[in-house]
């Protein structure tokens, strides 16, 4: 009687035990927003100026001036669920005769991650749209200069009988980022 007794006493805690030891779960609902992001800019602010240096002898060409290396291109993209990667495309307000404005957007560095986009190497800027990066996705370059695309920006003759004097001419790039 006393081992049918210590038996019982035995289960009896063991069952307390496993009861204290048991778990139990719950489910809760998790609301998430992630919205659509599109966001690009230039850095550092500012304008630059592209000056053709004369020549100093007759018979030789003008010389055109030094790239521009100092802008950076910085984007944001969120993309939709099963949607199209992005490109940033560029383009001028004005076209110059005789005068070949171009442009390379360098392979993205610095602090961004996610699926950055891919340079179309040098192409010469016009009044339409010409894509200088494409694929991009869900990604961030980093903020500021040396985080995103390098922008080289060249002047260059390109027809020498359609070169005509100017002074101080504004030419607007716009650049714009699209699906």
């Amino acid at each position: 009687m006393k081992s049918i007794t210590n038996h019982i006493s035995f289960l009896f805690f063991i069952a307390i035990s496993c009861s204290a030891l048991s778990q139990t779960t719950g489910n809760k609902t998790v609301s998430v927003t992630l919205p659509i992001v599109t966001l690009l800019d230039i850095e550092p602010a500012g304008n630059i100026t592209l000056s053709f240096i004369a020549p100093t002898e007759a018979g030789r060409p003008i010389v055109s001036p030094s790239a521009d290396t100092t802008k950076w291109i910085n984007y944001t993209s969120a993309i939709a669920s099963g949607g199209v990667s992005r490109k940033v495309t560029a383009s001028v307000n004005q076209v110059i005769p005789g005068v070949d404005i171009k442009l390379t957007a360098a392979a993205a560095s610095g602090t961004g991650g996610g699926t950055l986009g891919i340079s179309s190497g040098q192409v010469t800027l016009t009044a339409t749209p010409v894509t200088i990066i494409s694929g991009i996705g869900g990604a961030f370059t980093g903020n500021g200069t040396n985080n995103g695309h390098r922008l080289t920006i060249t002047l260059s003759p390109n027809t020498y009988s359609n070169l005509s004097a100017r002074t101080n001419t504004p030419i607007v790039i716009t650049y714009t980022i699209t699906e």
